[in-house]
């Protein structure tokens, strides 16, 4: 076992001495350009493992420079989408403002329109259950409001005040299943009550069977209730039910209820059949 380590040991350094010899040669003889053979071979291995070092810290340079470009692309999106975001925001609150002055617009005109004394009020507040179907107004007795006062707004009847509180008052929307209002067919003045459904529809009882009704006519109110003034729009007819003794008429409401904001309350209680004028969008 020990020789052959000796043998090995002495097989590396024979082989050492022949490289140095070699190493020796070549530093001492030169190449056909002059340059010694182991200048030229040294040369020759440090310019390769330089190029490769090139290459790959080329490499590496263009993929940084594509990352710090793709950073900069990301972050110019984000900025074009907030830049869309304020955009679209600020389109809303445009949108919002034009719509609120067009309503303005429309109350102004319908008080205009209107031969009796009103009050312009916003909604602040609406019932949270389908059972009591309610909007709280900012008005309240301190500006002249009380019970049984109508609520109207442009395109008909809303509601009446039910209680008047110091600075707001709750209104009892004509959708109620507890709200009525007596009422006519503005076209052949058929006359009935209209009463809440509690639902987004309402329908007119104790119309007489022989009386001229159809689908599409206009339904107005009468004023014979006392509370509403005479004329005012309440919807218009979308089914009849013949089967019973008195004919039970459905009705599309013209207030859309969801998207209310503004109303006008009447302060003036109406005679007994007071006529007034009549609103956009009446057909008595």
């Amino acid at each position: 076992m020990a020789r052959l380590e000796n043998r090995s040991r002495a097989g590396y350094l024979l082989l050492a001495a022949i490289v140095g010899h070699v190493l020796l040669i070549s530093a001492q003889v030169n190449s056909k350009s002059g340059v010694p053979i182991l200048e030229a071979v040294t040369f020759g291995l440090f310019a390769e493992l330089e190029r490769s070092t090139a290459a790959v810290t080329g490499d590496v340079r263009h993929a940084w420079g594509q990352y710090i470009d793709l950073r900069g692309v990301r972050a110019e999106n984000d900025a074009l989408k907030r830049q869309l975001a304020d955009a679209q925001i600020q389109n809303q609150e445009q949108r919002a403002l034009a719509d609120r002055t067009r309503s303005l617009a429309e109350m102004l005109e319908l008080r205009k329109s209107l031969d009796i004394k009103t009050t312009g009020a916003e909604i602040i507040g609406a019932g949270i259950t389908p059972d009591f179907r309610t909007v709280t107004i900012d008005k309240g007795s301190r500006q002249g409001l009380a019970a049984d006062m109508a609520v109207i707004a442009p395109a008909g009847i809303v509601g009446r005040i039910v209680m008047a509180g110091p600075i707001a008052s709750k209104v009892q929307l004509l959708i109620d299943r507890n709200a009525a209002a007596t009422a006519l067919v503005g076209r052949s003045r058929a006359q009935g009550i209209v009463v809440g459904t509690g639902e987004t529809r309402l329908r007119m009882d104790y119309v007489s069977t022989s009386s001229d009704v159809v689908v599409g006519d206009t339904i107005v109110t009468s004023g014979l209730d006392g509370i509403y003034p005479k004329g005012l729009v309440i919807g218009r007819i979308d089914g009849i039910d013949k089967t019973s003794g008195s004919w039970q008429i459905g009705i599309v409401p013209a207030v859309n209820f969801s998207s209310l904001e503004q109303v006008l309350v009447v302060l003036e209680p109406p005679a007994t059949g007071e006529a007034t004028a009549t609103p956009q969008g009446a057909r008595p």
